[in-house]
């Protein structure tokens, strides 16, 4: 599966009001902020109203088999020492 990779560029400020919804939407807060994103033609629309803000990259996702399972975490080995007199 592929993702967006979206950077906000420019601001919303002084833009019109479904811009910056739409901004906020995506999840950029912040000018230089990246999110990614699903390619999906949802994501694309909201990118094509802030074309002009943002700028976009395409990454792509490493396939992971639905039939592996992840890996076990090791074992703790836990030491306790015990001082006492002699």
């Amino acid at each position: 599966m592929t993702n967006l990779e979206i950077t906000q560029i420019k601001s919303g400020i002084g833009g019109r009001r479904n811009q910056r919804e739409t901004l906020r939407s995506l999840g950029l807060r912040k000018i230089g902020q990246t999110v990614k994103r699903p390619d999906t033609p949802v994501v694309r629309g909201m990118v094509r109203t802030v074309a002009h803000l943002v700028s976009v990259e395409l990454t792509d996702l490493p396939e992971i088999p639905a039939s592996s399972n992840p890996p076990a975490a090791p074992e703790a080995i836990v030491v306790v020492t015990v001082k006492g007199k002699k």
